[in-house]
């Protein structure tokens, strides 16, 4: 018996995209992110959560950085801004879970979510831009002033005990 190619060709397509993650074949597992200060050019330093310093340069920076560190696990990265009359500040980048994974469930199947895109990272995604703000230095450290900070320079984790201000 002789199978129609074009038959053959779909079924040989549907049986490569269920052997792929859906993240992993529209979106990446590296994401540019952009790194800017308030004020700008403080000197950024990036290290990974291993500790590693990835990057120094002056602000604004671009680096490609992973977006997963292991099987399952989203990437995290430290980031410290110092500039001449300033604190240094140091502060948190963590990824969160891409969109694009969900779409295991109609594409990449069992597969994709279970193995290919926790194994690529591509399950993560980073911000595309990181805001980090320094605070000016005083004498006696008593100046007690209103500091207005990037929302993407917050942890996630304490996005939800944010309280607004009417």
């Amino acid at each position: 018996m002789r199978l129609n190619p074009h038959f053959t060709a779909a079924i040989t397509a549907t049986l490569l995209l269920g052997l792929c993650g859906c993240a992993s074949i529209v979106s990446h597992s590296t994401w540019p992110v952009t790194f800017t200060s308030n004020p700008t050019g403080a000197e950024i330093t990036i290290t990974d959560f291993a500790g590693f310093e990835i990057q120094k340069g002056t602000a604004p920076l671009t680096l490609k950085l992973k977006s997963g560190k292991g099987f399952f696990q989203p990437a995290n990265y430290t980031i410290e801004a110092k500039m001449e009359g300033y604190s240094t500040t140091k502060a948190g980048l963590y990824a969160d879970m891409n969109g694009w994974y969900i779409g295991n469930i109609f594409i990449g199947g069992v597969v994709g979510m279970v193995f290919v895109d926790p194994a690529t990272g591509a399950m993560w995604k980073l911000p595309r831009q990181y805001c980090i703000n320094l605070s000016k230095t005083t004498a006696d450290n008593s100046d007690h002033t209103l500091q207005i900070i990037c929302l993407d320079s917050i942890p996630t984790e304490l996005r939800s005990k944010l309280v607004a201000i009417k």
